[in-house]
């Protein structure tokens, strides 16, 4: 009962303290809630980030040609040296016979111009899709050294890599933009807990001299930490909630290109949202208490 009564002491505390020191109060949820929408920017497009990397990794496929008089035992050759290939995750052989009938069906100019051939005029070929985009590059250059290889491509190869390597950028730049912001955030509200601790120290030189224990005089500034990161937190988990699903559906739930797919909003922007409460919540407590263990010093 006795810890009941001192965690409601704290909350109780805690409000005052907050609407108390009103000016430090604003100060501390402005400062949050500005790290925190910067904090939810870089994880909406941290996220983004892997998916597109992702969806490119389902959609990015080598195409290998075989040469015209190439044998059966040189396809079976590609085929293990494939399945030897750690970036390879699968691969599929089409012969040209195939290809000219898939061409036939998807589209009458097709079926039109090849049917002038007396000849097919296309080549066998092996579809193979890999695990790692990153390394696309490497592994094509791999499978065209054999020399019953006419032809390995994937598409725009300089375009492709440009787009892969500024995702990899971003994606680096936005995880260590999290960090730095999250520390920013606890740093910042650690710094109006110290100052509310030194506009009360008189009040909190009185709680000693009556013998208040360690606990009642520090709870109630965890408790402060903790209230300011949750109200700092709406606006962002508001501009994250409407802003994002506003964003999707102005650009259609692409951006650029067909193949770079924003992620959908739901369940996405309630994960985000409850992150963001987290944080706030968590960060705020962390930098609270550490700023009352270092300067109560009790």
């Amino acid at each position: 009962m006795k810890a009941i009564r001192i965690v409601i002491r704290g909350i109780r505390d805690a409000f005052k303290s907050v609407f108390r020191n009103f000016s430090l109060t604003t100060a501390a949820i402005t400062c949050s809630t500005i790290t925190l929408i910067l904090v939810a920017v870089a994880m909406i497009l941290s996220y983004n980030v892997q998916s597109i990397t992702k969806d490119l990794e389902k959609e990015l496929t080598i195409i290998v040609y075989f040469k015209e008089d190439r044998t059966e035992e040189q396809i079976a050759e590609l085929k293990t040296k494939l399945s030897n290939m750690e970036n390879v995750e699968t691969y599929d052989f089409k012969d040209k016979e195939t290809w000219k009938n898939e061409l036939k069906a998807y589209d009458e100019t097709f079926n039109t111009s090849l049917d002038y051939f007396t000849e097919n005029p296309l080549l066998d070929s092996i579809v193979v899709k890999v695990k790692d985009v990153t390394h696309l590059k490497e592994t094509t250059n791999e499978i065209r050294k054999y020399e019953y290889v006419e032809s390995a491509s994937f598409g725009e190869e300089a375009v492709l890599e440009n787009v892969i390597g500024a995702f990899n950028i971003i994606e680096k730049i936005t995880v260590v933009m999290v960090f730095a912001l999250v520390v920013v955030t606890a740093f910042l509200i650690g710094n109006t807990i110290k100052l509310t601790i030194f506009s009360r120290r008189n009040e909190i030189e009185i709680m000693r001299l009556v013998g208040a224990s360690n606990i009642s005089v520090k709870l109630p500034f965890v408790f402060e930490g903790l209230v300011l990161g949750i109200l700092g937190s709406i606006i962002p988990i508001l501009i994250t909630v409407y802003g994002y699903v506003i964003l999707y559906d102005h650009f259609n739930g692409y951006i650029f290109l067909s193949m770079i797919r924003l992620v959908k909003p739901f369940n996405f922007i309630i994960y985000v949202s409850l992150i963001v409460l987290g944080l706030g919540s968590i960060i705020g407590m962390i930098g609270s208490y550490l700023a009352v263990r270092r300067y109560l010093k009790i």
